[in-house]
Parts: C-alpha cells; structure tokens; sequence
C-alpha cells in the first residue's frame, strides 16, 4: 500500500477539507493505528460514571460521542470499500442526530462501545492495507460529493481527530 501525498481539493467535497486538513500525514495506515492506540489510552481513563457526563444539557454524553465515531468509523469504511471496488451509485450521507435519536449508548457500558470501536478500527486497517495503490485514486460518490478513496481515508480519520479534540477540550478538561 502506498499512498502518494494528499488528496487534491478535486478529489472531495468542501464540507470535507475540514476534516482532510487535520491529518499531516502521509502514511495513512501508520496514522490509522496510532489513533488506535491514542483513542485507547484517552478512553481508558474516564470511568463509567463519567462517561455519562454531558458539557451542556443538550450536547451529546461521552459514551454517545464516542458512539458516534464507531458508527462513522463502519459508514467511512463502507463508503471506502464501495468506491475502491468501483461501485457507480450515489452512497447515502447520514444524518448524526439521527443517527444518535435511534441509537442506545447511553443505556450500554462506555467498555462495550469502546470494543465496539477497536473492533471497527481494526476491521478498517486491515481493510485500507489490502487495498493496490492504484485504488487509492478511485473515484466515487458519498453524500453526493465525488470522492477518492484516498480523500475518505483521509477524511476519517481527521473526522476522529476533530471530536477527539472536542472530547480533550470540552469533556475532559472539565
């Protein structure tokens, strides 16, 4: 697998840059397994008590945050096999709140959905180190943005940094 350089600005929508700017990298694998073991070793601080706190009333718990990112973790991954297997169709957005309205994690232990999340991240790894490099520039659809599998890549995994920088800043440090 070799990625070269990052994605151009033709390769993913503008709603995406956000996210692509916040990985530096060029070793997308290597990144992928380092925020692993960060996401791990941050998670594996906060008690169960305090995976129920909330920073305002209305905003999501810990345990519905990261929820959140184990599901967008499976939804990033399904959209990067689509497009590296060559798939035409348009592949739905999803709407997180949505998402979070039928969802359950805050009735699970924050250790179930953290395994939940390891799982899925390994899952992703091997997924994105089996792939030739010629796949990386395929182009597809996701959310009605044309997509390289090389931008989504990029795209999940600084979607992962943003609410973990939220989760350091707004959750933690509180």
């Amino acid at each position: 697998m070799a990625i070269s350089g990052r994605p151009e600005a033709n390769e993913y929508g503008p709603y995406y840059g956000k996210y692509i700017e916040l990985v530096p990298e060029n070793d997308i694998c290597a990144a992928f397994e380092a925020q692993a073991r960060e996401t791990a070793e941050l998670l594996a601080g906060i008690s169960e008590e305090r995976s129920e706190h909330r920073y305002q009333p209305e905003k999501w718990s810990i345990k519905q945050l990261v929820g959140h990112v184990s599901d967008a973790e499976r939804i990033f991954a399904y959209r990067t096999l689509c497009i590296a297997r060559g798939e035409k169709s348009s592949l739905p957005g999803f709407d997180e709140t949505d998402y979070m309205r039928h969802s359950n994690f805050d009735r699970r232990s924050l250790g179930s959905i953290v395994r939940e999340y390891e799982t899925g991240r390994q899952a992703s790894i091997a997924m994105l180190r089996g792939f030739a490099d010629d796949i990386w520039m395929n182009m597809g659809v996701a959310n009605n943005q044309a997509m390289s599998v090389r931008a989504i890549a990029f795209t999940f995994l600084g979607h992962e940094r943003h609410h973990l920088k939220i989760l350091r800043e707004r959750y933690i440090a509180t």
